[in-house]
């Protein structure tokens, strides 16, 4: 089979729990919110919404490749995962490429055969799966996991960053069944990022899915009297305002209702280090107060948040 993604980097983790450590990213194509309403002025009024990736002709700036796209502040900044325009940047290859690339990307003179497990510090890299939407792509995600362990290059720590909409079917299921007899793999990771109104644009109804989280958590009964554990975390962005904190709140409620009992992040939205210096100090504040966890987006503070980080 061949699998179609946007792209693939070897980059710090950003955000939340495991912030700060390597990881290795495939970012899949695809995905069924668009999150118009980040960085607007009124992001629940889609009459007065501008969007860069709309308006960005990416044949006529000569782009070839994803990389070389612009960071766009209005509307989701993955768009060009999922928006049918820049469909011809993404990447169309078999699996045994696909981990190929994904192996290259870990070499290094520390590193030269590209372990998870790097010889030099004996720590391991994450292997994480973002988009789009990854759990729009879980036949791939599982023929890359497969394939890895096929090698005997075998990630300890895998990450599935999604918007928690995305039910789990029963060949993943069965994956996670196989993947907990191996003797490497310690912990399969959801980070789940539910998409606020008042923030995204995405309506409730659609976005806050506690049932599809609440399948999530369940999975760990999988893996009881194994190694290899399933865990967790919530993280929300908010923008510091009052109606985003009940939606917050309400949001969590819902979640905590079903028996979800992740911790719970907020982190304070911004493309840009300019866009989350406006509204990082008021969210971090309020986030304490209320007894949440604060987390940065780091890779905006290291890199401008630019494609490939």
């Amino acid at each position: 089979m061949k699998i179609r993604y946007s792209e693939t980097f070897f980059s710090p983790q950003g955000e939340g729990k495991y912030t700060g450590h390597p990881s290795l990213w495939i970012r899949f194509a695809f995905c069924n919110l668009e999150c118009h309403g980040f960085g607007q002025p009124d992001p629940t009024d889609p009459d007065t919404y501008i969007l860069d990736f709309k308006d960005f002709d990416p044949e006529a700036q000569g782009i070839k490749k994803v990389e070389d796209l612009p960071v766009w502040t209005r509307g989701c900044d993955s768009s060009y995962t999922w928006a049918q325009k820049y469909a011809h940047l993404l990447k169309h290859k078999t699996v045994e490429e696909v981990v190929d690339e994904l192996t290259d990307l870990m070499r290094s003179e520390y590193n030269p055969d590209g372990l998870f497990v790097n010889p030099h510090t004996g720590q391991d890299t994450h292997l994480c799966f973002t988009g789009g939407e990854p759990l729009y792509s879980q036949r791939e995600l599982i023929e890359i996991m497969d394939e890895f362990i096929r090698r005997g290059n075998v990630p300890r720590h895998v990450t599935i960053e999604t918007n928690t909409t995305r039910e789990l079917s029963s060949k993943f299921i069965q994956a996670v069944g196989r993947w907990r007899n191996t003797d490497e793999m310690e912990e399969l990771f959801f980070s789940c990022s539910p998409k606020l109104f008042s923030v995204s644009g995405e309506k409730p109804e659609k976005a806050i899915r506690p049932e599809i989280m609440g399948s999530y958590q369940h999975l760990r009964t999988v893996c009881w009297g194994h190694k290899m554990q399933v865990n967790g975390q919530i993280k929300i962005v908010a923008n510091g305002s009052e109606r985003t904190w009940v939606e917050f709140e309400d949001a969590v409620q819902q979640f905590r209702n079903i028996g979800v009992t992740w911790p719970v992040y907020a982190m304070p939205v911004g493309a840009t280090l300019e866009e989350q210096q406006v509204t990082a100090g008021d969210v971090a504040v309020q986030a304490i107060k209320r007894g949440y966890i604060v987390s940065a987006r780091v890779h905006v503070y290291l890199f401008g948040n630019s494609i490939g980080t």
